[in-house]
Parts: structure tokens; C-alpha cells; sequence
């Protein structure tokens, strides 16, 4: 189950940070950190922050973006002190670790952490199926990067141990990137249509994005609604192609 969760850390400014959130997920027996175009990798200083866990720290895959990053998971979770204008279904810290052990038994789940300073900018957390955040003192809720990582990580080892293998499996999700080929599927259509103007989308897009990513369709549904909006693309040329003649 822990071998399915990933840790995905964006943009980090201080190479300690990913060193300490190295040592984090070691403790609670995660292994797969991501690393999304940080400031600094490797440095000395974030392999003496990680002591015991430089194979993890070793084995850290550096990619250029979020969306390479959790293109074959299937449930993404961003981290989050901020409510946002779209916003996703919320997860405290003990949910989201009972939800990912429920997950990881079928899919592959990522865990997404923003900058230090600024979080994870809305584009982001687009991308996320939950929001989860740490409930903390309200006048001071703000974490270290490597302190979220470890209390997250602790609450996804305790639901895991606790977790009952008689429990049923969550379904098969579609991958990350097969949402993406359908969202790109489904702007095309609703532009053949004209529901939507092309490049000028509006709100439209970003809340069928969420619709979607909160409905969460499993990898046959998806496969459905394919198959649908394929059949509204042809039918749409057939008309253009009859008014022509």
C-alpha cells in the first residue's frame, strides 16, 4: 500500500527542506519523492538533512512540472492552509490518511506540498482530487515544509496499519494523464459546438475540471465518456459537412 504514495514537493527554496522531508517519509516507510523544478538539487545540505534517508533522498525523481509529476497517479491530494475560489472536497490530516490507504490498495496517490513561501498556486490545485489541510492554532496555522510532510506521512502510517485487508478495494481510477486527454477531448467538443469560445474558455473549463475531479469516473466511465463526446464531434461534422452542400 505505502509502496503506491508518492511525495510531491514543488518548487522548493530551501535544499534542507527536501532533505528533512526525505528523513519524514523514511520514518513512516514511504520511499518515492518527486521533486518538481526545485531551487536546488543535489545540495550538501539537504543530504545532511536527511541523514538516515539519503536512499531516499538518492532515488528522488526531479521532473519540470506538476503535471509530469502525478501524470500516472490517480488520486492527488494538495496541501493547503488557504480556501480557494474553486474549491475541492476537504480533507483534515486524520482523512486524508484513512482516504490514501483506502486508495493506494488500487491506485497510485500522490501527496503534492507547495513552495515555502506561497503554498500551491490555484493552477495547482486544479489538478488535485482534495484539499487537505492541518488543523493548527488559527492565529498562527503556518507549517515548516518537512513538519507537514511528517505529520501527513505518520497519519498515512497509522491508517495503514489500522487498515483491514478484508476491507474492498477501491475501484481502478484513470490515470492522471488519460483526465488530461479528456479534459483536452472535451473543450475540443464543446468547441465544435460552440458552447465554449475557443481561448476563451472563461470559468467554463476549470469547473467541469472540478466537477470531474470531484465525480472522480473510473477508468471504464471515463472510457464512456469518450465514446460520447466522439460521437458528438461526428455528428457536428456531418451537419457542417450537409449545410455546405
Amino acid at each position: 500500500m505505502l509502496d503506491n504514495v508518492r511525495i510531491v514537493l514543488i518548487n522548493t527554496f530551501h535544499p534542507g527542506n527536501i532533505g528533512s522531508a526525505a528523513r519524514a517519509m523514511k520514518t513512516m516507510g514511504l520511499s518515492h519523492l518527486y521533486l518538481v523544478d526545485p531551487e536546488q538539487h543535489p545540495s550538501p545540505q539537504s543530504e545532511s538533512m536527511a541523514a538516515g534517508a539519503k536512499d531516499v533522498l538518492a532515488g528522488a525523481t526531479v521532473v519540470g512540472t506538476l503535471q509530469e509529476a502525478i501524470a500516472d497517479c490517480s488520486v492527488v491530494i494538495g496541501t493547503s492552509a488557504r480556501s480557494r475560489s474553486l474549491s475541492l472536497p476537504q480533507l483534515s490530516a486524520r482523512q486524508c490518511g484513512e482516504q490514501v490507504a483506502r486508495e493506494a490498495t488500487s491506485n497510485q496517490v500522490a501527496l503534492v506540498f507547495g513552495r515555502e513561501t506561497m503554498g500551491l498556486h490555484n493552477d495547482e490545485i486544479q489538478q488535485c482530487n482534495y484539499h487537505v489541510y492541518i488543523p493548527a492554532n488559527p492565529e498562527y496555522p503556518v507549517l515548516n515544509l518537512a513538519a507537514a510532510v511528517q505529520l501527513l506521512s505518520y497519519e498515512l502510517y497509522i491508517a495503514s496499519c489500522d487498515f483491514s485487508t478484508d476491507a474492498q478495494p477501491a475501484p481502478e481510477l484513470p490515470e492522471n494523464r488519460e483526465l488530461t486527454y479528456f479534459y483536452e477531448h472535451l473543450e475540443q467538443t464543446l468547441e465544435k459546438v460552440g458552447f465554449i469560445i475557443a481561448n476563451h474558455p472563461g470559468q467554463t473549463m476549470a469547473k467541469l475540471r472540478r466537477l470531474f475531479n470531484r465525480a472522480r469516473p473510473e477508468k471504464t466511465e471515463l472510457n464512456i465518456l469518450r465514446g460520447i463526446l466522439s460521437r458528438i464531434q461526428q455528428n457536428a461534422s456531418t451537419r457542417e459537412q450537409n449545410q455546405g452542400e
